[in-house]
């Protein structure tokens, strides 16, 4: 079996993924202020409201930690083919896309949550097949 098109794929969805997450993750570092003002408006009739600093927080750190896992693992598949650490951020990358999905059911952000529904099926797909060489 010819196994280039496996390692391009990987090496592409990992290089996505770790584009997406920290450019989102150092853009809430960067503009930690607009981003938590942005964050308490968004929450403010949510149970979620008196957490936004902590929820800031925690998404940013996240965000930075899954787009540094994904860029390592792109790395990894490209110079040596193997894939745990880019399936480790590709799950990541689902577990932030669940988070961003429930906060935004959550304040009953409908469109805001649909339009995650393409990212979430990338990562999904990704841990897929990052998942085929482990």
């Amino acid at each position: 079996m010819n196994s280039l098109p496996l390692w391009v794929a990987q090496t592409l969805a990992s290089a996505f993924l770790a584009i997406l997450f920290l450019q989102s993750g150092l853009d809430k570092v960067l503009d930690w202020k607009g981003n938590k003002e942005y964050l308490t408006g968004y929450f403010a009739k949510t149970p979620l409201r008196r957490f936004s600093t902590f929820l800031l927080f925690n998404i940013a750190g996240l965000e930075v930690l899954t787009g540094i896992v994904c860029a390592a693992g792109c790395v990894t598949v490209l110079l040596t083919r193997a894939s745990g650490i880019a399936f480790a951020g590709a799950a990541l990358a689902g577990l932030n896309l669940v988070s961003l999905f429930f906060g935004q059911r959550l304040a009953k952000d409908y469109a805001g949550a649909a339009g995650m529904v393409p990212y979430a099926m990338f990562s999904i797909g990704s841990v897929l097949l990052q998942g085929f060489n482990l």
